[in-house]
C-alpha cells in the first residue's frame, strides 16, 4: 500500500505543475507575489528563494525562485528581472519562466502611495511520459500500479509560450494591500493536443499591517542605539482553477531576529484537503542589507507529517543601501521582513 501512496502522491504532484507553485514566504518572493512589488524598496534588491517539499518521500519536488529589481527615481518607475523553477524528479517534469517586470509608483499623499506593474514572461515546461503514472493505473484493491503508460507515448514533451501578469499594490507607514492577475494569457499546459487544456488564471489578495512596539537599546559599547521591534499580520488568498487557499500570520521583528508563524488552508467547520500547513519560521535582518529566513511546513492535512515530512523553505535577499540620504524619500513598505 505505500507503493501505491508514493504514486497517487506523486500523481498529485503532478497535476501540481497544471497549477502555479506556492511559496510559505510569500511576502519574501515579491515579485512572484504581485508584479507591483517591482522596485519597492526605492533601492535595488536581489533575492532568491529555494523550496523543497515532502522529502520524507523517495522522490523530490523542489522549486526555485532568483530576481533582481531596481527603482528608478527620475521616472517613478521600478524594473525587475524574475527567474522561477520547478522540477519533480520522479517523472522528470519541470517548469521553467523567465520575465521582466515593469511597475509605476504613483503618490496619493504624503506617505500613500500605489503601484501598478506588469510582467511578460517566457513559459517552458518539459515532461517525461514513460514515467508518468496515470490514475487509471492504480489498483486500490491490490495496492499495486498495473502497465506502463510510457508505451502510449514517444517520450518528453516540450512546450514554449508567453504569458502576462498584472497587479496593483496600495501602501502607507502601517498597512499594505495588493491584488494581482497571472496567467492573462491562459497558455496551454496540454501536450496532448493543441487548444485542450490551458492554466487557468490566478487571483491574488494580499495584504496586512505593522504595530511599531517600543524600541529597545543596543549597547554597542560605545553608544546606545534604538533596536527596532515591531508586530505585524498579513494575509494571501488565491485562487486558481478549482482550487483556492488562504495562508495567513504574524511576525515578531526584535532586531535583529524576526520570529513568524502562520497557517496555510480555509478555516472551516468542513473537512477540506486545503487545510495544509502550519508554518513556523526564524529569520535574521542584518544592517548590511542582508536578510536571511528559514521556514518549515508542518503538514496538517490527510497526507499527514511522517509521510511527507513537511517543506523546507530558505529565502535571501540584500538590498544595496544608498549614500544619497535624499533616495530614502519613501517610507519603507510596512510588510514582513522576509
Amino acid at each position: 500500500m505505500r507503493k501505491l501512496l508514493i504514486a497517487f502522491l506523486l500523481m498529485r504532484v503532478g497535476l501540481c505543475f497544471g497549477q502555479d507553485v506556492q511559496y510559505s514566504q510569500f511576502y519574501a518572493n515579491p515579485m512572484y507575489l504581485n508584479p507591483a512589488f517591482a522596485g519597492s524598496t526605492g533601492l535595488t534588491r536581489l533575492g532568491l528563494n529555494f523550496r523543497t517539499q515532502w522529502p520524507a518521500l523517495d522522490q523530490s519536488f523542489i522549486a526555485y525562485t532568483a530576481y533582481a529589481d531596481h527603482f528608478v527615481e527620475k521616472y517613478n518607475s521600478g524594473l525587475g528581472l524574475i527567474i522561477t523553477g520547478a522540477k519533480e524528479s520522479f517523472t522528470q517534469s519541470q517548469v521553467h519562466e523567465i520575465g521582466l517586470v515593469y511597475s509605476y509608483r504613483l503618490r496619493l499623499g504624503e506617505k500613500r502611495f500605489l503601484n501598478a506593474g506588469a510582467q511578460g514572461s517566457f513559459l517552458a515546461r518539459d515532461a517525461m511520459f514513460d514515467k508518468v503514472i496515470l490514475g487509471t493505473q492504480l489498483n486500490i484493491d491490490t495496492g499495486s500500479i498495473d502497465g506502463a503508460s510510457g508505451d502510449n507515448f514517444e517520450g518528453d514533451s516540450k512546450l514554449r509560450t508567453m504569458d502576462l501578469h498584472v497587479g496593483l499594490l496600495y501602501y502607507d507607514d502601517r498597512f499594505w494591500f495588493g491584488g494581482s492577475a497571472f496567467h492573462l494569457l491562459e497558455p496551454q499546459i496540454s501536450y496532448l493536443e493543441e487548444d485542450s487544456n490551458e492554466l487557468p488564471i490566478k487571483y491574488s489578495l494580499q495584504g496586512g499591517v505593522k504595530f511599531n512596539m517600543s524600541p529597545g537599546d543596543i549597547n554597542d559599547y560605545f553608544n546606545n542605539t534604538d533596536q527596532e521591534r515591531s508586530l505585524s499580520f498579513a494575509f494571501n488568498y488565491k485562487s486558481q482553477g478549482q482550487f483556492s487557499q488562504l495562508d495567513i500570520g504574524t511576525e515578531f521583528f526584535f532586531e535583529p531576529l524576526v520570529l513568524g508563524v502562520w497557517y496555510r488552508g480555509l478555516p472551516t467547520k468542513y473537512s477540506l484537503p486545503n487545510n495544509e500547513s502550519i508554518i513556523s519560521l526564524l529569520g535574521v535582518r542584518l544592517e548590511n542589507g542582508l536578510q536571511v529566513g528559514y521556514s518549515f511546513d508542518f503538514t496538517i492535512s490527510k497526507l499527514g507529517q511522517n509521510n511527507s515530512g513537511g517543506a523546507h523553505e530558505i529565502s535571501i535577499r540584500y538590498i544595496f543601501s544608498s549614500k544619497d540620504p535624499s533616495k530614502k524619500y519613501y517610507p519603507e513598505l510596512p510588510t514582513f521582513r522576509y
